[in-house]
């Protein structure tokens, strides 16, 4: 049986959110949660008859979003060193964390290390499709300034991952770019596709709306990008909610519809709803480290261990590893 540790302390909205996500994971996977926070704040959210079924690990501290993520590495009794000390020491499979997104890859990669030959981790996000699959984006923020050997891994990466954890048996690569040609781009994408031409993999330059289209399943780019296709992806996604719930009460005509519509309303948010897909491994450190959204709700921390689980049961870490090495 896996055992997941989960930051209890870390998210925006409390310790209730998570305690219940962590619930709701029970009831539907085996495995042993490793509650990591002040046990006094969110014992009372957790019924009789789930007690038996986890472990704490008590501690009082907690960084907050506002802190420096470099704080972290001094504050030795908050709840993500802790939980990151634990899959380092092994006792662990793997850690979930909607805490300090800065702290928690600072600490994965000092304490769990890289995998052998990867030059910097990336952080992975799953995006909605029109089709009925997800594409797969790094990174998304771990990596503000990158060279072509950083793009050229996370590809490497992000390939591996789509195999091994999302079961997608021939995925497609592709470099976020502004055009389809091999003229297009900057300086840092010309290099990066010119290193990436070699693999059967690769399909060559993307443009943004390919990211939602369904025709790749694995799109690569600098942090500083990714974060911006992030943000302004969940920020779309959030106002085309708005706007559908503002022009349904604009008529009687308009409500009466939706009421028809209502089933494929349904369908619609849980494609483009974040809490779907839970959070963001952290790919190329030593262990499995999901980053979820501050804001997590608790279906989304459910899906985050979930997600946590396949990547344990996965050989995607061996995997990373022979690809990156390959050639060395």
């Amino acid at each position: 049986m896996y055992k997941i540790a989960i930051d209890v302390m870390g998210g925006d909205y409390g310790s209730e959110p998570i305690i219940s996500g962590v619930l709701e994971a029970l009831d539907s996977a085996e495995f042993k949660p490793v509650l990591v926070g002040d046990k006094e704040k969110f014992i009372k959210f957790i019924p009789n008859k789930y007690i038996n079924r986890c472990e704490f690990i008590q501690c009082a501290d907690v960084l907050e979003m506002d802190e420096q993520a470099t704080n972290v590495l001094k504050r030795r009794d908050s709840s993500i060193y802790k939980a990151i000390e634990l899959i380092k020491n092994k006792e662990v499979d793997g850690v979930v964390s909607a805490g300090h997104s800065g702290a928690t890859m600072s600490l994965a990669t000092l304490k769990l290390g890289r995998i052998k030959g990867v030059i910097r981790p990336a952080i992975a996000t799953l995006m909605p499709t029109y089709k009925n699959k997800n594409s797969l984006v790094l990174d998304v923020g771990a990596n503000v300034d990158c060279k072509s050997e950083n793009l050229v891994q996370f590809a490497i990466m992000g390939e591996e991952y789509s195999k091994d954890v999302l079961n997608v048996s021939n995925p497609k690569v592709g470099l976020l770019s502004n055009g389809e040609e091999i003229s297009k781009g900057n300086e840092l994408t010309k290099e990066t596709f010119l290193k990436l031409n070699k693999f059967d993999w690769f399909i060559g330059n993307i443009e943004g709306n390919n990211i939602f289209d369904g025709s790749c399943d694995v799109i690569v780019c600098d942090g500083f990008i990714g974060n911006l296709v992030l943000k302004t992806s969940e920020g779309v996604a959030d106002t085309i909610g708005k706007m559908i719930k503002s022009y349904i009460k604009s008529s009687l005509i308009s409500t009466m519809g939706a009421l028809l519509m209502k089933s494929v309303f349904k369908k619609l948010k849980k494609r483009i709803d974040y809490a779907e897909y839970g959070g963001a491994p952290l790919l190329g450190v030593n262990g499995c480290v999901i980053v979820s959204h501050g804001k997590s709700n608790s279906k989304a921390i459910k899906n985050a261990i979930l997600q946590a689980i396949r990547f344990t049961s996965s050989d995607i870490i061996k995997d990373i590893h022979n690809s990156i090495n390959k050639d060395s």
